[in-house]
């Protein structure tokens, strides 16, 4: 996988993919800095929880195609979990994220695992993230720990510092292939689908058998 981010105000006139990401976790975990650090290449220490739902544009080269990037961010709270579930609504890719500083916030991945196939279904591209790496004496979630969790539930797992900033491009970059795999396979797909739809209707109209 070759994966270049443009730099920031980059705008591709004719991408040739646009995808929708939603970013879900719980509140605190970095959601906002990973993508203020994706998107503007910038991190700011006193970063304000997101209230309901922020959104960014993004372009990307993956494997010398051009993506446009639809990046929504959500709030963790409670109380705004109402809210942020119709964002859930078109999305082609779930970014997962928790702090491994925080154990409680890791072992909330399930709940939102669980929003996830609620929503959309178990089939859509997702990757989780581990942020805060940079916070190395703070750590109690360790990577193999994580790892064997990806495993379990089948989705690949990448850790990201938004302030150093470590795997933040890879960890979207990873994304943006599962979702282009899956782009490709429903292309391939579709007219498959309609040869079978239109072999049928073909039989039907000759009004059954000819005997």
């Amino acid at each position: 996988m070759s994966a270049t981010s443009y730099p920031p105000g980059t705008v591709i006139s004719k991408p040739d993919h646009q995808f929708k990401i939603l970013m879900i976790g719980e509140s605190g975990v970095g959601k906002s800095a990973l993508l203020s650090r994706f998107v503007d290449n910038q991190f700011d220490t006193n970063f304000i929880s997101t209230i309901g739902v922020d959104f960014k544009i993004h372009y990307m080269k993956v494997d010398q195609q051009d993506i446009k990037l639809q990046v929504w961010d959500t709030a963790g709270q409670e109380r705004f979990r109402t809210i942020t579930t119709s964002y859930y609504r078109g999305a082609n890719g779930i970014m997962i994220v928790f702090d491994v500083s925080d154990s409680a916030s890791f072992e909330k991945v399930r709940y939102w695992l669980n929003e996830l196939k609620e929503h959309v279904g178990p089939d859509m591209p997702a990757v989780l993230v581990g942020n805060k790496i940079d916070r190395v004496r703070e750590r109690v979630v360790d990577n193999p720990t994580a790892k064997r969790f990806s495993e379990e539930v089948g989705i690949p797992y990448m850790e990201t510092s938004a302030k150093t900033p470590e795997g933040v491009t890879e960890a979207y970059a990873l994304l943006v292939t599962k979702m282009l795999a899956q782009s490709k396979q429903k292309a391939l797909y579709e007219p498959a689908r309609n040869n079978v739809d239109v072999n049928a209707n073909n039989g039907n109209s000759g009004g059954g058998c000819s005997c």
